[in-house]
């Protein structure tokens, strides 16, 4: 097994015209780790998942990925086609992506199995159709921003299980986050931003004891 990073940015930052949404950030995310982006609205947590994932070409610098690594991808907004139902949505993404088990992912997800478009379904259930969508081809790295943010606590609880069923397996999970109950259950490491910065790195016992937890809550 290959022991290096599984993901590697190397000076990677981002801007949107004169705004730099992201400074140049080194960043590694290994084999058997799960990743936790934190601070306030603004600080480019989204940014720089994005541009891990690849949804976001960065300005400057690098993201490389291992060979062969499978990756998922959650956004915060609504990533399925809203007039095709939970089924169809994750036929056609099982097709674009050439791998995924569509059932499997209706019944590990809980989500309605019937004609009604994903438009209609609630805040709740649209969010774990994307969370299904991301699992498709297994990835080994589970790339989530804010996947919490509309769960009830069992689907909650669910989540978290699957988020650490990708890391025990020998994958990894990066999920930006506010909510202080996914540090507990899913993450071993915190990366903090502010600023488009990055002010803080290591595991979260000492992040929840650092200056930089104290100014970011």
């Amino acid at each position: 097994m290959n022991d290096g990073p599984l993901l590697r940015a190397r000076g990677a930052s981002r801007r949107f015209g004169d705004h730099v949404a992201l400074e140049p950030t080194d960043l590694e995310v290994h084999r058997g780790e799960a990743l936790a982006l934190v601070g306030p609205n603004g600080a480019g947590k989204s940014t720089l998942l994005a541009v891990l994932a690849g949804a976001v070409e960065p300005s400057k610098g690098t993201v490389e990925w291992a060979q062969g690594v499978r990756a998922g991808w959650m956004p915060q907004r609504p990533a399925h086609y809203g007039r095709l139902s939970p089924r169809q949505n994750l036929e056609l993404f099982a097709r674009l992506e050439r791998a995924g088990d569509p059932q499997r992912m209706l019944e590990r997800l809980e989500l309605p199995d019937d004609d009604r478009p994903a438009a209609a379904l609630s805040v709740g259930n649209r969010q774990r159709l994307d969370l299904a969508i991301s699992l498709l081809p297994d990835p080994d790295v589970l790339l989530l921003d804010e996947p919490t943010a509309a769960l009830d606590p069992r689907q909650r609880r669910r989540l978290w299980e699957t988020a650490r069923g990708v890391r025990d397996a020998g994958g990894a999970v990066v999920l930006v986050t506010q909510n202080l109950e996914d540090l507990e259950h899913v993450a071993d490491r915190v990366a903090a931003l502010l600023d488009g910065r990055v002010v803080f790195d290591g595991p979260v016992a000492a992040y929840l004891t650092s200056e930089a937890a104290g100014s970011l809550r």
